[in-house]
C-alpha cells in the first residue's frame, strides 16, 4: 500500500472497533511500550545514533443505544463509539526535533448495524475527534468521518465486506475504499484473520487460558503546522508476537503481549488530495526493530 495512503488509514482505523460488538457494554483498556530504538536516516537508510521510544495508553469504549434482535437471533442495534489514544514519545540525539513528542487522537461516533437478508448485512457509522500533538489545538486538528460497510456472511465464522468511507482528513472531504474481512476458526485450535487489525493463531488450553502468536497494525495521526502550513503526520507500527489471555471471569479478559515492533515509521502530507497518490522521492523515516510490550482489559457484558 502506499505509505500516504496508509497514513489517511491510520485515521480510520477505529472505525472498524465494534462491527461485531456485543450487544452489550464493552470497553478494552491496553497500554504499549516500544523502548527507545536507532533512528533510519531516509536519504541513506542510516541507522543513526538518535533513538525514539513510544508509549502508549488506549482507550475503546462501545455503549448500546438500541438493541433489537427478529426472530432468527439477528441484530439491529444503534450504538455509541467513544476512542481514545494518547501516546508519549521520548527522542534522544537529535540534531534537530523532527517528531512530535505527543500525540492524541480522541473521537466520539455513532454506528448502526442492521441485517440485510440472510446472508447479508450492513454497518454504518459517523464520528468526529482531535487528532493532534498538542502543541497547539485549534480548528485544523477536527477531523471527521463516516462509512458504510456492507458485509458479505459466508458463514458463522467468515465475512467479507466493503464500503465508501467520506473523510476530512485532507481538508477537502474525500471518499476512501473501507475493506473489512474476517476469517476465524472454532476448537482449542485457533486461527483468526481480520483486516485490518491483524491476525492471530493459537491454543485454546481451557475455558481460562488461551496462547496465541499475533499479529496487528495500528497507528496514529495528528495535525501539525509546519513552516505555516497545516500538516498531516501518520505514526504506523507493525508489531508480532505471544499473546497469553487470561479469561479473568465471564466478563473481564486479560491479555499480555511481549514481541517485537516489525516496522514503526512516521509518514507526512501536506492534505493535498493529490499528495496521497504521488510516489515520494526518498523512504519515509522510520526505526529499527526492537521489543514491544502491552497489556489489555476487555470487559464485556452480554
Amino acid at each position: 500500500m502506499n505509505r500516504n495512503l496508509l497514513t489517511a488509514f491510520c485515521c480510520l482505523l477505529p472505525l472498524g472497533y465494534g462491527v461485531f460488538a456485543q450487544t452489550g457494554l464493552s470497553a478494552e483498556l491496553k497500554t504499549e511500550y516500544i523502548p527507545g530504538s536507532s533512528y533510519i536516516r531516509p536519504e541513506d537508510s542510516t541507522k543513526t545514533g538518535s533513538k525514539s521510544d513510544f508509549k502508549r495508553i488506549e482507550l475503546n469504549l462501545s455503549i448500546p443505544l438500541s438493541v433489537k434482535k427478529d426472530k432468527e437471533g439477528r441484530v439491529k442495534a444503534w450504538s455509541m463509539l467513544l476512542n481514545g489514544s494518547y501516546a508519549k514519545m521520548t527522542h534522544r540525539n537529535y540534531d534537530t526535533p523532527l517528531f512530535p513528542d505527543e500525540m492524541l487522537n480522541a473521537q466520539v461516533g455513532i454506528q448502526h448495524m442492521r441485517p440485510l437478508g440472510k446472508k447479508w448485512s450492513m454497518m454504518m457509522m459517523a464520528s468526529a475527534g482531535i487528532y493532534t500533538d498538542l502543541e497547539k489545538i485549534d480548528v485544523n486538528d477536527i477531523l471527521g468521518q463516516g462509512g458504510v460497510l456492507f458485509i458479505r456472511h459466508f458463514s458463522p465464522n467468515l465475512a467479507l465486506g466493503g464500503g465508501p468511507v467520506l473523510t476530512t482528513a485532507f481538508g477537502v472531504p474525500m471518499i476512501l475504499p473501507w475493506i473489512y474481512f474476517d476469517w476465524k476458526t472454532q476448537g482449542k485450535i485457533k486461527f483468526k484473520i481480520n483486516f485490518p487489525e491483524g491476525m492471530e493463531a493459537g491454543y485454546l488450553f481451557s475455558d481460562k487460558f488461551a496462547l496465541k502468536g499475533v499479529v496487528n497494525l495500528s497507528g496514529m495521526t495528528v495535525e501539525r503546522n509546519k513552516n505555516g502550513k497545516s500538516m498531516l503526520l501518520g505514526y504506523q507500527q507493525i508489531t508480532a508476537g505471544l499473546r497469553p489471555e487470561l479469561k479473568l471471569n465471564d466478563k473481564l479478559t486479560l491479555h499480555i503481549t511481549g514481541g517485537t515492533a516489525l516496522l514503526r515509521g512516521f509518514s507526512e502530507n501536506d492534505r493535498k488530495i493529490k499528495s496521497i497518490f504521488k510516489d515520494k522521492k526518498m523512504d519515509d523515516p522510520r526505526f529499527a526493530s526492537t521489543f514491544y510490550a502491552a497489556v489489555s482489559l476487555r470487559w464485556n457484558l452480554p
